[in-house]
């Protein structure tokens, strides 16, 4: 259990699954997430990340996830996040972010962190910018579109230890 000033971070168990589920397909979160549960056992059979629920006042509001990078020539950690829409504008995405990065930073022992979202996601650009993320680069054409269409481009940006706000 991680606690945040506003979020306490526990890792994800079958109990909250549902809620994930609910907050993935509200409009504001599928448009950007798309149909990241389609796979049997989302979130709980990916090997690759380990994923926390984000409770606030006892109740299920989003998931955070990382994956670590363990080649030691290029250690780091990614982060991805949603939120339920009405916790956005609140302070809990950067206490959730925060919190998240204090950890992998002070016990997982990174040196970097890297998140990538939309370019046109203001919002989440924003909130990782408070944390102590800058940007890096335009990645164009980074990430196919939710309805199979076209693809829109991300914004990587990254975070050394000793930047974290």
């Amino acid at each position: 259990m991680l606690t945040g000033e506003f979020v306490v971070l526990v890792p994800v168990t079958e109990s909250h699954v549902r809620e994930l589920r609910r907050i993935l397909h509200t409009p504001e979160v599928h448009a950007r997430w798309g149909d990241a549960d389609a796979e049997p056992g989302w979130p709980l059979d990916d090997p690759e990340v380990v994923c926390f629920a984000v409770l606030v006042d006892g109740v299920v509001r989003g998931m955070i996830q990382y994956g670590e990078e363990e080649d030691p020539g290029y250690r780091h950690a990614s982060v991805d996040v949603f939120l339920d829409p009405a916790v956005h504008g609140r302070g809990v995405g950067e206490d959730t972010v925060r919190t998240l990065a204090r950890y992998l930073i002070e016990e997982r022992g990174h040196h970097r962190l890297v998140i990538d979202p939309a370019a046109d996601n203001e919002a989440a650009v924003r909130c990782y910018t408070k944390v102590g993320f800058r940007p890096v680069g335009v990645m164009r054409r980074y990430e196919r579109d939710h309805d199979g269409t076209g693809w829109h481009d991300g914004l990587l940006m990254d975070l050394l230890a000793d930047e974290l706000t």
